[in-house]
């Protein structure tokens, strides 16, 4: 075929599900674990939409499987999808709504005052991506069902009798044709679920993981709202202020703001419209943070101390712990996985709001405001010794210039695109991992030791760390307000820990201080953890890995329970060879990238499982206690 015939034949229209089904990254980020949760979530925002509109006080999540895919229920107790039918194309609203791309009642705010459903593609996109969706609706006194596939309908809107109550349950099998995944991330969708309820006070969130036996039950509700969420992050941390509450209403805009300073070098701040995360923050962000320095600043002129140091921005957020939430007419997020806020009006409308209501709030309480006051003072004077103490390591070359660290074993390629680095803990598993590499692109960094928790440091010790210099030297990009990506001369940096539970708390202090001070290379995807195998299976002649207890377990299976297994528990126990195979030849190795949630999230475990509330920390052991994949005897 000639390339320049270019024709009209060479078009192809999809519509509705055609097009979902064949980019499907566009609606839900991507066919991995990520984009099949999503799908979870596009149902559960139109039951919590039923909430914030006032109608629903229930809401039931139930996960199970089929075969070796994991399905999910959906329940409210709200309104009900419309059953009625749409005049103008002759068809029942449910199924329009699920059939048809843009289709809802949340365009003109009428029916959903403020809504996280906007696009009306949320219930089409997982109809288009599932196996198999089934709409039940209790609605007028009766109850209707509609079944449909991949798009398509299966079976026409049925009336299955009379039913007392209203509500809606979406059950959903999404598709293995379609994503790689085949299961839900249970931490990450519990924690939606949590933070559901806090943002929705009154609203009971029943989960039920059936996939588990005896099914696991969790109810989750919160009486207080925004206080519960705060003193939920908080945590054992100590406190430096009291909490403050801030609300404003007007028009069709309400924001709610409740934040705390605590004895942390850190902020905190989490942010929602419409009760969806934006884990990018946007311009509600934007405008809390400008107020709050202005508010502080000004505070500050008519009560500055003499010879007191100049404050900045990041010091009047050192140790905050805040939450924004939002409601709001037509939001404009970036992207349909709603990430990040991008309406330019609520910026001034936040910021105006929360200048006014700080400021009072300082004026009348002078007590706490002097609190305040002491820990901003603190964090400015530590910014100006690290300031100084990365002055120093500058002129040290710790941190840039040419000069690499001695105990680096670099790679020959010079293009960063083909490179990558393994960071790996001690001399053994150094030596091994030096020997098994492919000189031409593979660099190792080993590590001694557990490296610095600095989500407990200052910058002037985490500046004077060794082995912290030595990574981020080794990376080439710098750190903090120097921090360049473009200078990174990796394109992967791969964690590459013991499989026991010292390599893991290693790993998570890494994924911290990655978070915290280099958190770009997370975002742009350059982060991964390297999954050594746990067994080697030798049965006769033939040799075997095992990456997990249920590999193991089809290996012994399919070799009739006949094989010697052994258990690996430092990457020094694996030749050179083993090494190579198993774990750092890209043909069979194991990566997992790290997203920012995976990041946030080895934060807070660190947290709790470090810190100094032991009933914190024995609650979630007993929560999780059948979760524990490595147990040291």
């Amino acid at each position: 075929m000639d390339d320049n015939d270019y024709s009209a034949k060479d078009i192809m229209v999809l519509s509705g599900p055609q097009g979902v089904r064949k980019r499907p990254a566009m609606y839900i980020g991507s066919t991995g674990s990520s984009g099949f949760l999503h799908l979870l979530y596009e149902v559960l925002d139109n039951a919590i939409d039923e909430a914030i509109a006032g109608y629903a006080k229930n809401v039931v999540v139930r996960l199970s499987k089929d075969e070796d895919v994991d399905v999910c229920e959906i329940s409210d107790d709200g309104r009900g999808i419309p059953v009625d039918v749409i005049p103008k194309v002759g068809k029942p609203a449910l199924e329009v709504i699920l059939t048809s791309l843009h289709s809802g009642a949340k365009f003109e705010n009428k029916a959903y005052r403020v809504s996280g459903g906007l696009h009306g593609v949320g219930l089409t996109v997982v109809n288009s991506l599932s196996e198999y969706t089934e709409v039940t609706v209790k609605k007028d006194g009766k109850l209707y069902r509609q079944r449909f596939s991949r798009g398509n309908v299966l079976a026409p809107l049925e009336t299955l009798g009379p039913v007392a109550g209203s509500g809606t349950t979406i059950k959903f099998k999404p598709d293995k044709e379609i994503f790689s995944a085949r299961s839900f991330d249970t931490i990450e969708l519990t924690e939606r679920l949590r933070d559901l309820t806090y943002l929705n006070p009154g609203l009971m969130i029943k989960f039920v993981d059936e996939r588990e036996q005896p099914p696991k039950v969790v109810d989750y509700f919160s009486k207080n709202g925004l206080e519960d969420f705060l003193a939920h992050i908080r945590g054992d941390k100590e406190a430096v202020s009291n909490p403050i509450y801030i609300k404003k209403s007007a028009d069709t805009l309400k924001v709610e703001i409740i934040l705390q300073y605590i004895n942390t070098y850190s902020e905190d701040i989490l942010s929602f419209v419409n009760k969806i995360k934006t884990a990018e923050g946007g311009t509600h962000v934007t405008g809390f943070r400008g107020a709050l320095t202005r508010a502080v600043t000004n505070y500050n002129q008519k009560n500055k101390k003499k010879g007191s140091v100049e404050l900045e921005g990041d010091d009047t957020r050192e140790g905050l712990v805040a939450i924004i939430s939002v409601l709001m007419q037509n939001p404009e997020f970036e992207g349909q996985t709603k990430e990040k806020l991008g309406n330019s009006s609520i910026k001034s409308f936040v910021e105006n709001a929360f200048y006014q209501e700080f400021s009072r709030y300082l004026e009348e309480n002078p007590g706490e405001a002097q609190k305040i006051l002491g820990k901003i003072y603190t964090a400015a004077e530590a910014r100006e010794s690290a300031r100084r103490a990365r002055d120093l390591a500058r002129k040290k070359g710790l941190f840039e210039g040419a000069v690499l660290p001695g105990k680096l074993a670099d790679c020959t390629e010079t293009d960063p695109s083909k490179c990558e680095i393994f960071i790996v803990e001690g001399q053994s598993a150094a030596g091994s991992s030096k020997e098994a590499r492919d000189r031409f692109y593979q660099a190792i960094l080993p590590l001694r030791g557990k490296v610095l928790n600095v989500e407990k440091a200052t910058e002037e010790k985490i500046f004077a760390n060794a082995e912290l210099h030595t990574m981020v030297t080794a990376f080439g990009t710098g750190i903090k307000d120097t921090f360049n990506a473009e200078g990174l001369r990796y394109n992967k940096i791969i964690l590459l820990t013991d499989a026991d539970v010292d390599g893991s708390h290693i790993r998570t202090l890494l994924l911290t201080f990655l978070y915290r001070y280099m958190k770009t290379l997370i975002e742009r995807g350059h982060v991964y953890i390297g999954q050594p195998p746990l067994y080697k299976v030798v049965h006769g002649r033939e040799v075997k890995y095992a990456y997990s207890d249920q590999q193991l377990n089809e290996i012994m299976k399919s070799n009739g329970g006949k094989a010697a297994v052994q258990r690996y528990k430092g990457l020094g126990e694996m030749n050179p060879e083993q090494l190579w195979e198993t774990t750092m030849d890209p043909k069979n190795r194991v990566l997992r990238k790290i997203s920012i949630a995976d990041a946030e999230l080895a934060n807070t475990m660190f947290t709790i499982l470090m810190g100094i509330d032991v009933e914190q920390r024995r609650h979630f052991l007993e929560d999780h206690a059948t979760e524990v994949k490595f147990l040291d005897i």
